[in-house]
């Protein structure tokens, strides 16, 4: 009888986490650990769960990490837009970095093989350039607390890496988006079905994102692939899209007619700053571009769907 490879996963009663558990379970080589806050309302079938409450320092993990060979760090607390009072740029500090590597520090004394820490893009930056994109090699530019704690919880993990001999491999996705998506991208879909008009109709930048299946895809390469070890990745669909043919593309993924506004992009802006909406407006209007060439001549990966399809298993998702 084959042994299966045991997974640790937290967060994984979230977006990224429930599927990956889904994914993993399906794959038929794993035995999953899922660690959350409280127990599923709709656990995945095969998952044996542990519910830890809020990730604290008084978490012991030694008992759920006996024979896990690899552990998929998805749990965060995630950037809230305009939420910058102390209290929450101490819990940003607290979440995504003291628990991060206190949890890497006992899975290294574990004997855990690699470790995957789910970081961001937006330790690159913001934006770039139409014309431009980010990757491994530049210079980190994180522009608010959520960014700067996934940077910290980053170089506490090579440092934890050079230390102990336990793997990491840090992965930066921009937006993930597919079945089950909530936030921003769920609420673009809901009015895009609904048949808003939506004022961007002049804006002509280019966005990476990420379908779900690939970022799942991607996540389990790292876990076995020897190359991965110690090794930070930014990755996406391969392919960017502006905001008003990401508009179009749901549109016709509903069957709708997409609505769109020749609104200047400079009138957007003011008035997104004027009605405290700047961070949105820029994700719609600003340009975030990946370079994924590291993975796939490293690794060998190639994202495993198109764009069209992850946003045609978005829209079913939600229709569902």
């Amino acid at each position: 009888m084959v042994s299966r490879m045991k997974v640790l996963v937290t967060g994984a009663s979230g977006f990224v986490g429930r599927a990956l558990t889904e994914q993993l379970l399906a794959l038929g080589q794993y035995e999953v650990l899922g660690v959350t806050r409280s127990h599923p309302a709709k656990p995945v079938a095969g998952v044996r769960y542990l519910p830890v409450g809020d990730l604290t320092l008084l978490t012991q993990w030694q008992t759920a990490l006996i024979g896990v060979q690899t552990v998929v760090h998805a749990a965060a607390r995630v950037h809230v837009l305009n939420d910058r009072t102390a209290q929450s740029l101490d819990r940003f500090e607290k979440v995504n970095v003291t628990v991060t590597l206190d949890l890497a520090r006992q899975a290294a004394a574990a004997g855990v093989r690699r470790f995957i820490f789910l970081s961001s893009i937006g330790v690159n930056g913001i934006e770039t350039e139409v014309s431009a994109s980010f990757s491994e090699t530049d210079a980190e530019q994180p522009h608010n607390p959520y960014a700067h704690s996934k940077l910290k919880a980053e170089r506490g993990l090579r440092q934890i890496a050079e230390e102990t001999g336990m793997e990491v491999v840090i992965i930066r996705p921009p937006l993930v988006y597919g079945p089950g998506v909530r936030a921003n991208f769920a609420a673009l879909m809901r009015a895009v079905q609904q048949g808003w008009p939506l004022p961007l109709g002049a804006v002509h930048n280019l966005r990476s994102m990420i379908a779900i299946d690939n970022l799942l895809d991607f996540i389990i390469t790292c876990m076995a692939h020897p190359q991965a070890s110690n090794q930070t990745f930014l990755i996406s669909d391969g392919q960017d899209i502006s905001s008003p043919d990401l508009i179009r593309g749901l549109a016709r993924q509903s069957g709708v007619v997409a609505r769109l506004l020749p609104v200047p992009p400079w009138a957007l802006r003011s008035a997104a700053v004027v009605l405290g909406r700047g961070d949105v407006m820029q994700r719609l209007c600003g340009s975030l571009r990946v370079d994924i060439t590291k993975a796939k001549t490293l690794l060998g990966w190639t994202p495993r769907i198109s764009m069209d399809e992850g946003l045609r298993r978005a829209v079913a998702g939600r229709s569902s």
